[in-house]
């Protein structure tokens, strides 16, 4: 059957406005190009973020997304790794693999890719999604996988273990605290948990993802809405915690970290800030504090596909709501008052 010129995708138009609508179906551009079929997609706090306004770059009429798994409809005559009918994980990150960027496996500042699904151009939330350099863009999938937990492996693990585990330099016996338990607050958490850190404290206004943290393996959890969060993890520790994770992009959960480092430790900035933060230099400079920022390379996501499938970890545990394709609006309602809906990640199937 014939591709129809047409399909369904969710489209933004402006900050505080997206629409379920009918839009072109994209086509191979470039000889590296693929069109790929959605089968399973999501959406991300990042997602959240471009519709309160906190990405300029994306502009009126993009469509949104940059995760999910599907079957490759078409390739380009460049493409050598992936044939029609083939099932992938296609990455957040677009890495051409020839640029100096791609080179150092710094594939977020690929000088032709890096963070474009869903920003620069047309994403995944959508029945079809063209991927510009498939050969370095995309992950095969095995029959028989869980692809719903595969999913999670486009943007969140990679983000969750690239810049707040690793950047933070978590090691055995350290003591981390995450602040925010959002889903890539989660991952960190799950991720973190592979370095055998002494104690792991999640910090968050919400109950019930403060209940799931425990249960994912967290020690120790502090409501932030019940007081003051810097002084109840403060007197769980010595002098500080040697790790803090910032996973909301505000300046009150990064003003905690601050507040909570140990001389020595790290700060790891992983949250989308849309305004800025009041860096506290006169009091840190003198800590010999490490404070990284970042924007996913996804260089770590062959490992990480590996400990998925050695039951290492289990990814599909963040999962809690399920709709279909066209049912997008109602799923950005339940992701966007996640407190109010018990949300983390919610999958979404075009079936």
């Amino acid at each position: 059957m014939a591709r129809q010129p047409t399909m369904k995708a969710l489209v933004y138009l402006g900050p505080g406005k997206i629409a379920w609508e009918t839009v072109p179906t994209p086509e191979i551009l470039h000889p590296t190009d693929a069109l790929v079929k959605i089968t399973k997609t999501t959406i991300c706090g990042t997602d959240l973020h471009i519709l309160k306004g906190d990405v300029p770059a994306v502009g009126s009429g993009r469509i949104l997304g940059h995760e999910g798994v599907g079957i490759i409809e078409e390739v380009g005559s460049a493409v050598r790794g992936f044939k029609k009918s083939d099932h992938v994980l296609i990455s957040c990150i677009t890495s051409c693999g020839r640029c100096g960027y791609c080179k150092r496996q710094m594939y977020a500042h690929c000088e032709d890719g890096g963070w474009i699904l869903g920003h620069l151009i047309d994403g995944t939330q959508a029945e079809y999604v063209r991927i510009p350099h498939a050969d370095n863009s995309l992950y095969p999938i095995a029959a028989g996988k869980d692809e719903e937990a595969l999913v999670m492996l486009s943007d969140i693990f990679p983000t969750g273990f690239e810049i707040g585990v690793l950047s933070g330099a978590v090691k055995p016996g350290d003591v981390v605290a995450i602040i925010g338990a959002g889903p890539i607050g989660m991952a960190a958490l799950l991720t973190a948990k592979l370095y055998s850190p002494g104690k792991i404290i999640m910090v968050d206004t919400d109950h019930f993802r403060l209940d799931t943290a425990r249960k994912f393996g967290a020690t120790d959890v502090v409501n932030s809405a019940d007081g003051d969060a810097v002084k109840a993890i403060l007197a769980q520790t010595k002098d500080g915690v040697d790790v803090a994770i910032e996973a909301v992009g505000i300046p009150q959960t990064f003003n905690i970290c601050q507040r909570i480092v140990r001389p020595g430790g790290h700060i790891a900035n992983i949250g989308v800030h849309g305004k800025g933060v009041e860096l506290e230099l006169q009091k840190l400079w003198i800590q010999n504090i490490t404070l990284t920022t970042g924007l996913v390379n996804t260089n770590t996501t062959p490992m990480l596909l590996k400990t998925v499938e050695s039951k290492q970890l289990m990814p599909e545990a963040l999962i809690t709501h399920h709709f279909k394709l066209d049912q997008i609006l109602r799923a950005y309602e339940v992701f966007g008052n996640a407190a109010s809906e018990n949300a983390l990640k919610v999958i979404i199937s075009n079936a």
